[in-house]
């Protein structure tokens, strides 16, 4: 009876198992040594060995000549390990035996010695899937089994396998089986069965599998019964329903020559040859990906799972793009693969999704359209001196020494700001005039010089650091009757109007007494500094406006200016 491929070869022993030596030594010094734990977790990748290992290891503890790291292969402990049928090694299939029930009838089994051979290996598959009252009714035997029990739990889902257990458990993660090793293991796998493979088509297969043995030599018997003794990489491909790298190369074309009714046509000849969109949309993921890590490391890099041949035609197709557009196209691959899978309209997505693509390579990132329009201006700008001087080409010799970066013809609007702030008197100034002439209790205030209590008040105030309060007497009006300042304040500041504060600031610009009384109500006059806020908002905003960048920034993207800010004024 004819026996697959994947079982067929299944390795028999350590020296067999492709990969996973981080596995295979720590097992086989732990068999040397005689160190051998009572409970292994073995977790990852479906088709990487877990099983497999798993058999091998109760082959080591219970050759006749063991336990050894190399059993002889010839006893009837060995051979009936590797049919499956020892009365001593008993794999369970947790998927349909995942119950308290069945893992009290295992505790049960556990009480008895082996019938013939020197442990009883429980192998236990698929362990995620039991419960968790399974897993605690199994956990005391777990933790202390007698000698002669060992148990082995496989998954493909470590983190489901409870905390309680996993501590009282080694836990070997194997890893997915590299590409190039798959490959070297089906062609020796196609020697012994005299099958001719070329390159291409055993890649094409060791991609099928994704970094799975099982998985890939399952693709390799399929292949065989498909195509013969002679495997050809056209048929292998039409026979797993992948796309060649011409076909994906279709994509970049149309992206190159910005062609969107290629690309329509595209979809067009997949619908009608009945390919799959959506595995479409993930090989075209994938192709990004490669041609973006090909972009980046070169063609002769280990992350593209791909044959030499294949890896070249990466680099020479990645060379057309940059680095962002392809990071761009495959974030834009990945989000079409992710909408195509609840789809009702698979080839309308399909469609809107190339046409995204197409419409991405076309855009220009903004620090290039700012570099590029800041070049523009000073290209126009150079030529008007030169079209004006009309003497670039002949200097002047007396003008030889370099004096410095040119003046600009203008000033900057920073400059005219700045200049601006400079022209106001600093409230220190001006509380020291103040009080300069303040020294005279019995003045009036047209005598003291305080011609402008709001104001007066309001620089002694900033002077002092109380903001808040300098703020609400600034949007108060201030009179003087006698001995007594009245402020008439809005409801919003009267927080910030205490009298104490006010007297430091009265006291600090005159020596006089004065009674202060603040009460509630609009003022009479539009809140001061408001038109002159105004004003000066109204002149940032020409000034901005006028700034030949902002014109020209204006000319290229268009657009309306609705608000100017002048960061250098505080809020």
């Amino acid at each position: 009876m004819y026996q697959v491929i994947a079982r067929k070869y299944r390795p028999q022993t350590f020296a067999d198992v492709v990969n996973q030596e981080h596995v295979k030594t720590t097992l086989e010094n732990a068999i040397t040594q005689q160190r051998i734990a009572h409970g292994y977790i073995f977790s990852g990748q479906r088709g990487t060995g877990k099983t497999t290992v798993a058999r091998i290891l109760a082959r080591c503890l219970n050759c006749v000549q063991g336990p050894t790291v190399t059993p002889d292969g010839v006893c009837a402990s060995c051979l009936e390990i590797a049919q499956g049928n020892a009365p001593d090694v008993i794999e369970i299939d947790a998927a349909s035996n995942r119950g308290i029930n069945e893992m009290r009838e295992l505790r049960e089994n556990v009480r008895y010695r082996p019938v013939r051979d020197r442990y009883k290996v429980f192998i236990i598959d698929e362990a995620h899937q039991i419960t968790s009252e399974a897993f605690n009714a199994l956990l005391k035997t777990i933790e202390e089994p007698p000698a002669w029990v060992i148990f082995v739990l496989c998954t493909t889902e470590a983190h489901k396998i409870p905390a309680t257990i996993a501590s009282r458990c080694q836990h070997f993660s194997f890893r997915s089986v590299d590409f190039d090793e798959v490959v070297a293991r089906m062609d020796w796998i196609c020697k012994q069965e005299g099958i001719e493979a070329d390159a291409e088509a055993l890649a094409v297969l060791a991609q099928a599998g994704e970094g799975s043995i099982r998985d890939s030599l399952s693709a390799l018997d399929q292949a065989i019964a498909c195509c013969g003794a002679k495997l050809n990489a056209a048929e292998v491909r039409a026979l797993l329903g992948t796309f060649s790298l011409d076909a994906l190369a279709g994509v970049t074309e149309a992206l190159a020559a910005y062609d969107s009714s290629r690309m329509l046509a595209l979809v067009d000849e997949l619908e009608r040859n009945g390919h799959n969109l959506q595995h479409f949309s993930r090989e075209l993921s994938r192709y990004f990906r490669n041609l973006l890590v090909s972009r980046i490391a070169g063609s002769d890099t280990r992350l593209i799972a791909a044959s030499k041949a294949e890896r070249a035609r990466f680099a020479e197709i990645s060379v057309a793009f940059s680095e962002e557009d392809l990071t761009r196209y495959l974030q834009l691959s990945l989000d079409l693969f992710r909408d195509l899978q609840f789809s009702l309209q698979p080839r309308f997505h399909l469609e809107i999704g190339l046409l995204k693509l197409v419409q991405a390579g076309k855009l220009v990132a903004i620090e290039e359209a700012l570099a590029g329009l800041k070049g523009d201006g000073e290209k126009g700008r150079r030529g008007e001196v030169a079209a004006k001087t009309g003497a670039a080409a002949q200097p002047n010799p007396k003008a030889q020494i370099p004096a410095g970066p040119p003046a600009p013809a203008r000033p900057s609007p920073f400059e005219l700001d700045r200049a601006k702030k400079a022209a106001r008197p600093e409230p220190q100034s001006m509380a020291a005039s103040v009080g300069a002439t303040a020294l005279a209790p019995e003045r009036t205030p047209a005598e003291e010089g305080i011609t402008n209590w709001g104001e007066t008040l309001h620089a002694a105030l900033v002077e002092l650091g109380m903001t808040f309060t300098a703020d609400a007497v600034e949007h108060s009006e201030v009179t003087q009757a006698g001995n007594v300042l009245q402020f008439v304040t809005p409801k919003d500041f009267m927080l910030a109007m205490r009298p104490e504060d006010l007297s430091k600031a009265v006291q600090r610009v005159s020596a006089r007494q004065f009674k202060i009384t603040v009460t509630a109500g609009e003022t009479a006059t539009p809140k001061r500094g408001a038109a002159v806020a105004e004003q000066k908002q109204d002149e940032v905003a020409q000034r901005a406006l006028a700034n030949p960048e902002v014109q020209r920034f204006r000319e290229v993207f268009g657009g309306e200016v609705r608000t100017v800010r002048d960061l250098k004024r505080v809020e």
